[in-house]
């Protein structure tokens, strides 16, 4: 029955997307945000799944890609590229872990269904990508193919 539910919130959410009667016909539909949440669990260096409260009394469970990074991959085949995809990991770890409370920012569609894009902003204020992004320890992203990783 968890599934049922969890499929149900993200379609829910998906379709706050895409009917968002102030955004326009074009593929940059998107929620200008705050959108409250709280971290459930970090799923790699730039991906988050979250509890967001789109509307009072409601929750959505969706997955969160962090807008404008892009960290190395956890199964990746060369140990360089793990480790370092394991230091962002426990880095974004350790950020959302520090705030009770979450806000989304500029929340978009993905190209992957049952995921948004959006800016993660910390109970501080800070930015979860920024942060990351000045420790080195993901890439800057803004669309389109990524480049294959090549093991150093």
């Amino acid at each position: 029955m968890r599934s049922h539910g969890f499929h149900c919130s993200v379609f829910l959410f998906a379709g706050l997307i895409a009917f968002d009667p102030a955004a326009t016909a074009s593929a940059g539909q998107y929620i200008s945000g705050p959108v409250e949440a709280s971290a459930i669990r970090v799923i790699d260096g730039d991906t988050v799944l979250v509890d967001a409260t789109p509307w009072p009394n409601q929750h959505v469970t969706t997955y969160v890609r962090l807008r404008g990074i892009d960290a190395p991959e956890l199964k990746s085949r060369c140990p360089e590229i793990r480790d370092a995809a394991e230091r962002a990991h426990s880095a974004l770890e350790e950020l959302v872990s520090s705030s009770a409370t979450l806000s989304l920012f500029d929340i978009s569609g993905d190209k992957y269904f049952g995921r948004v894009v959006a800016s993660l902003e910390l109970e501080d204020g800070r930015d979860a990508s920024s942060i990351l992004l000045d420790a080195g320890l993901v890439a800057p992203y803004r669309g389109g193919r990524k480049k294959a990783a090549a093991c150093p």
